[in-house]
């Protein structure tokens, strides 16, 4: 695979179809379940209600949304990865740079089902602090905690 120059930028309302269009591919490989909400809806969230609480960077290569994550200096509330760029660093690249912006502390939510990044998490750090929590996708999901040394 030829080595992508992966951009990280400030989310733009202009990636919003791609970005969501990335996000529920991701989600629905990731825990095996068609998302609930409406495209739209999305749309709608990603623009309107998400920012509200959290920053919204994006991963980029040639123009093409290939990651997102959305987070504030306590939590990360997405972090998504398209299907097709798993596992090159991505993931990793994003969760850097949030962790050089938080509070030295981050928590998160995860399905259970989502064994992948259960790994992911791990590898980089995170542990396991609370399980079972409620979600609108009726799944049990655990949560994770990351401390800065």
């Amino acid at each position: 695979m030829k080595k992508h120059k992966i951009i990280i930028t400030k989310y733009n309302s202009k990636y919003a179809e791609q970005t969501v269009d990335m996000w529920r591919d991701s989600k629905e490989q990731a825990i095996g379940q068609t998302e609930i909400h409406g495209f739209e809806n999305h749309v709608y969230f990603l623009n309107h209600i998400l920012p509200e609480q959290f920053q919204i960077d994006l991963a980029l290569i040639d123009e093409k949304v290939v990651g997102m994550i959305a987070y504030n200096e306590r939590e990360i509330s997405q972090l998504y990865i398209h299907i097709d760029y798993q596992g090159i660093g991505i993931g990793q690249t994003l969760l850097d740079k949030v962790k050089a912006q938080s509070s030295g502390r981050l928590t998160l939510y995860t399905f259970e089902v989502n064994e992948n990044a259960q790994r992911f998490y791990e590898k980089h750090g995170f542990e396991i602090i609370g399980r079972g929590h409620e979600n609108e996708e009726k799944l049990p999901d655990i949560q994770y905690e990351w401390k800065s040394k």
